[in-house]
């Protein structure tokens, strides 16, 4: 693994992304945006991450966080890794969607080119973190997440986006509490 892909201070605040295998598109129903959201609330109420900023994309995550137990790459890789079952079970269980087939079959395909994967492989391995050392960093990231949405051409407004937190940082209620500073 590459070194500028590692967390080194272990009790930092870090800016990251992590992204399906081939972009797949998945986070376009509610009921995978729902189990993600739910699994990043499950993290920050059990397992000590603090989130100050993030939005879920199509086919990628961004987060700003800190570990409370100086344990980031523990938190992101749990995470991960039950993200990925759960997601991937709710794909398979969907008989309503219609990407099902197409969908495992890229997640089989990506898992079968990992000698660190068993069957399907839902997350792209790296995730690039980014240590935020100043106010100047922390903003541009936050203004960064945020516009992703915008950007993309999804809203016209970053609060619009229901699935980030640009709403709590609008001084709205979003639907995933976040810890402010």
């Amino acid at each position: 693994m590459s070194r500028k892909y590692k967390f080194y201070n272990k009790e930092g605040l870090y800016f990251i992304s992590f992204a399906t295998v081939y972009w797949i598109d998945v986070f376009i129903r509610e009921l995978y945006f729902e189990e993600m959201v739910k699994s990043l609330d499950f993290c920050r109420k059990n397992k000590g991450m603090e989130i100050y900023c993030w939005c879920i994309m199509p086919s990628h995550i961004h987060l700003i966080f800190r570990a409370k137990d100086s344990n980031p790459g523990d938190l992101i890789r749990d995470l991960k890794k039950h993200t990925s079952k759960q997601i991937q079970r709710l794909i398979d269980e969907n008989s309503e969607e219609s990407r099902k087939e197409w969908m495992l079959w890229m997640m089989e395909r990506a898992g079968s080119k990992n000698s660190n994967v068993k069957n399907r492989q839902f997350w792209q391995q790296h995730n690039k973190p980014i240590e935020l050392w100043s106010n100047e960093v922390i903003d541009q990231k936050v203004d960064y997440i945020h516009n992703n949405p915008v950007v993309s051409g999804f809203v016209c407004e970053p609060a619009h986006w229901k699935y980030s937190s640009a709403r709590n940082y609008a001084g709205e209620k979003g639907i995933l509490e976040i810890d402010f500073e």
